[in-house]
């Protein structure tokens, strides 16, 4: 795994981003693997851990971006890891990229990535690979070791074996980023148990299939927007009881969307029909999701859309969010640009995107 030291970031190498998380984490004792702080070990320490069952021919450089506990994860820190993952992937000395993440909110950053940075991967031939861990670092059986292995060995395979793009690698599968979905609090598979994925060492063909279909439907990225000005989204979920007061006071605020949590196929609370509509005739973005976490949220299903709302198609509210704050800045800069384009022309690019077997 040794770099050529004098230049070593010249020398071909996957690069490994640091970001914090589990992976990184610290348990107060081995025997309580629940109980332990995020964002403790280094990045270069990980690799080091694992430097002896890398494989041969295969150089690695590292670089800490961050090292939290990804429920803190700011858009100031997504737009630092996009553009570093975007120049990186200019750079012809790097090879792939592997990003060490907590899992809390693995399945923002995945979407991020992929709707940012993943036609630029696909078009250069290169792998953004994100990976982390359930279990601390100094936790019996630590999962993150091999999850980190995994990931190197994925982003170092012949392109033969799978296109260029952003990709998550946990528990010996692989899925697309933009499909990591967290729906378990401990399983060790818990971010990719819900994804359409296959097994990292054979590929599934018809997985793969729908691999290459998104690639082919994802034809330009979204720019990445500045640190502070990332438009103000927020998501309200739908429930019993749900009051009118829950969308009229955001109305009131200086936010630029919503995302509705709705129940079941995405329909929310009859409450918030007249101040949904007060909220879209101020201008603020609308965009329905289920609170199931998982399916599709369709057009006009279960019944007509409110004017000025958007269905997510397979987007959850978190995945959902970070694509209308995305729209949004598009939208902004296209408005800069002389361009007509709006919100809704992005968000519907998005909500289209084929479905990965």
């Amino acid at each position: 795994m040794s770099l050529n030291r004098s230049h070593p970031e010249k020398t071909p190498h996957i690069l490994v981003l640091g970001m914090g998380g589990t992976i990184a984490g610290l348990a107060s004792a081995p025997e309580k693997p629940l109980e332990y702080v995020a964002g403790q070990v280094g990045v270069d320490s990980l690799v080091t851990h694992i430097e002896s069952a890398i494989p041969q021919g295969v150089k690695l450089l590292s670089h800490q971006l961050a090292n939290i506990n990804s429920r803190n994860l700011s858009e100031s820190l997504l737009s630092l890891l996009g553009k570093t993952v975007r120049s990186s992937l200019e750079d012809p000395a790097v090879l792939g990229i592997v990003v060490t993440h907590g899992t809390d909110t693995i399945e923002e950053t995945g979407v991020f990535l992929q709707l940012s940075c993943g036609q630029h991967a696909n078009r250069l031939g290169k792998r953004v690979i994100l990976t982390g861990a359930m279990l601390p670092s100094n936790a019996p059986g630590a999962d993150g070791p091999s999850n980190l292995l995994d990931a190197i060995k994925w982003a170092s395979t012949p392109l033969d074996n799978c296109p260029g793009g952003i990709y998550a690698v946990m528990d010996g599968r692989v899925c697309m980023a933009m499909d990591l979905a967290k729906r378990h609090p401990s399983a060790l598979n818990a971010p990719v148990q819900s994804s359409p994925s296959s097994s990292a060492g054979l590929i599934n063909p018809s997985w793969l299939s729908g691999v290459k279909a998104v690639q082919t439907a994802w034809t330009e990225d979204l720019p990445i927007p500045e640190e502070g000005e990332w438009p103000w989204v927020e998501i309200l979920t739908s429930h019993a009881g749900a009051r009118p007061e829950t969308v009229s006071l955001w109305a009131e605020s200086q936010v630029k969307g919503l995302v509705l949590a709705g129940s079941g196929m995405g329909g929310f609370h009859d409450a918030w029909l007249e101040p949904l509509k007060q909220a879209a005739s101020k201008g603020i973005a609308l965009v329905r999701t289920s609170r199931t976490g998982s399916g599709f949220t369709l057009p006009n299903i279960p019944e007509k859309e409110p004017l000025g709302c958007l269905a997510s198609g397979g987007l959850s509210a978190p995945r959902a969010r970070i694509a209308l704050q995305l729209a949004l800045n598009a939208e902004k800069q296209a408005k800069l640009a002389g361009k007509s384009l709006t919100w809704q022309d992005f968000f519907a690019r998005i909500a289209v995107l084929p479905a990965v077997g």
